[in-house]
């Protein structure tokens, strides 16, 4: 396995998975989280998924997860140690190496990853040692192919748990745990300094953003967060979404402050026709429906569509959905607006999702921003004359934000830019292209406490269709 970087630029691995490896299970044979073991059992499958399959974190855990009987707590805390990981994978894994003395034979089982769960529960998590160490000892014992490293884990998580904080902290995570392609690519567009900026800012934690239907300020002080200037309630450490205050009320849903100012470029939405092209989740779906639009919603997978359709009803908000791919989708009309939030590499969202560092490559930015034109070149044929389309991405890659746009407009002269028309205070200035489209960075918002900084990157444009 290796820690994200390029072939042949990582440093060398302590120890080697194999495919075939059985499952982590408690004695009985059944994953339990009466004593932490099924958590800790879920966190490594979750990894497996991850670095071993190459499958998105989300839908491999929620799928790991469904398959055990685990209280909500012990999968919260599967995902805290499994995600802890994966954001300090690389500094994580020199740790271990640092106690063991010579590379292991192959044929290993789960082993690295049990070791690598364990480790970030003893150097980031604050866990008990005995906990962390002993439950470790028993996950090697019950795997098929690594009980006979059970004993090597024990004395390598005990060297870990007395002297490793010294040795993690002088790490350099960054370096260690980003890919060369992507840190190496921030640096040309960005600059060296801001794009460490980003990477340290998406190696970190982050809290919860909220749109609220009404009322920002008062849901702020209810749920014990802030109301950030666009708009947005932020929150931190709040435990289960579905025990919040409103939740099922439908006075709020989950959405990123960045992923919540696209629509917004739009302005004033009531009465007007619609269409949310890539639909699913529905977090901008759920915002054109609550400013009063008339809105289809389309997305090529019925099983997010219908996931989108019962978040509308908790949150007593209307729209037609249609299951059709957005490069073809047509239903004999045009709109007042069109909303691409188009497939990407997402890279703006790493904080979020951290597998997003293992699973891209360099080779999905140009793959993508092919896929993009098209769905850009179809949507402009759904804007009615006069009609906005908006199109963004939550990547960090120009090819997929303020150069697709830029060839978008040298293809159709019918269209043309609208700058940003939203106040200073809901998008700085700073957030703004030189030709006045939307940028946020995960490094902005760094003046606000530590656990409430950082937001998704998002590039959003929007694009009016002349009247003839």
């Amino acid at each position: 396995m290796s820690n994200g970087r390029t072939s042949g630029e990582s440093a060398r691995p302590a120890t080697r998975i194999v495919r075939g490896a059985t499952r982590v299970r408690a004695a009985n044979g059944k994953a339990s989280g009466a004593d932490g073991l099924g958590a800790r059992d879920l966190a490594v499958s979750a990894l497996f998924s991850v670095l071993i399959d190459k499958r998105p974190f989300d839908d491999s855990f929620a799928k790991a997860a469904a398959s055990r009987d685990l209280a909500s707590r012990d999968r919260a805390f599967a995902r805290l140690v499994a995600t802890a990981v994966l954001r300090n994978r690389g500094s994580l894994q020199a740790v271990l190496n640092t106690y063991i003395a010579k590379p292991l034979p192959e044929h290993l089982g789960r082993l690295e990853l049990i070791l690598l769960a364990a480790s970030a529960q003893l150097l980031l998590l604050k866990t008990p040692p005995h906990a962390a160490i002993s439950l470790a000892v028993d996950q090697c014992r019950n795997d098929r192919l690594g009980r006979r490293f059970a004993n090597l884990a024990n004395a390598v998580l005990r060297r870990v748990s007395e002297s490793g904080h010294g040795r993690f902290a002088s790490l350099d995570n960054v370096a260690l745990t980003f890919p060369n392609w992507l840190l190496d690519k921030w640096s040309r567009v960005y600059g060296a300094a801001r794009a460490r900026q980003i990477a340290r800012a998406c190696l970190a934690e982050p809290p919860l953003d909220l749109t609220v239907k009404s009322d920002v300020k008062g849901w702020a002080e209810r749920l014990g967060g802030i109301a950030l200037p666009s708009g947005s309630v932020r929150c931190s450490g709040v435990g289960r979404i579905e025990d919040l205050e409103g939740y099922g009320d439908g006075a709020w849903w989950v959405q990123d402050a960045a992923a919540a100012l696209p629509v917004k470029l739009f302005g004033d939405v009531s009465g007007l026709s619609a269409v949310d092209l890539c639909a699913a989740p529905g977090g901008k779906t759920a915002q054109l429906a609550h400013g009063g639009a008339r809105i289809v919603a389309v997305d090529k997978s019925a099983g997010r569509l219908a996931r989108l359709s019962e978040n509308l009803k908790r949150l007593r908000l209307s729209a037609d959905v249609a299951v059709a791919d957005a490069q073809s989708f047509q239903n004999g009309s045009e709109f007042d607006l069109v909303l691409l939030d188009a497939p990407c590499t997402a890279t703006g969202t790493i904080r979020r999702h951290p597998d997003i560092l293992y699973l891209k490559r360099a080779e999905d930015v140009a793959a993508l921003a092919d896929l993009q034109k098209r769905l850009l070149d179809h949507a402009s044929s759904l804007v009615k004359p006069g009609g906005t389309l908006v199109y963004c991405t939550c990547s960090l890659e120009p090819e997929e934000g303020e150069d697709q746009v830029s060839a978008f407009l040298t293809r159709h002269a019918d269209f043309r830019r609208q700058p940003v028309q939203l106040d200073d205070t809901v998008v700085p200035l700073l957030w703004r292209t030189e030709d006045g489209d939307l940028r946020t960075l995960p490094s902005y918002l760094s003046e606000l406490p530590e656990g409430m900084r950082g937001l998704d990157g998002f590039y959003a444009a929007a694009l009016v269709k002349a009247h003839c």
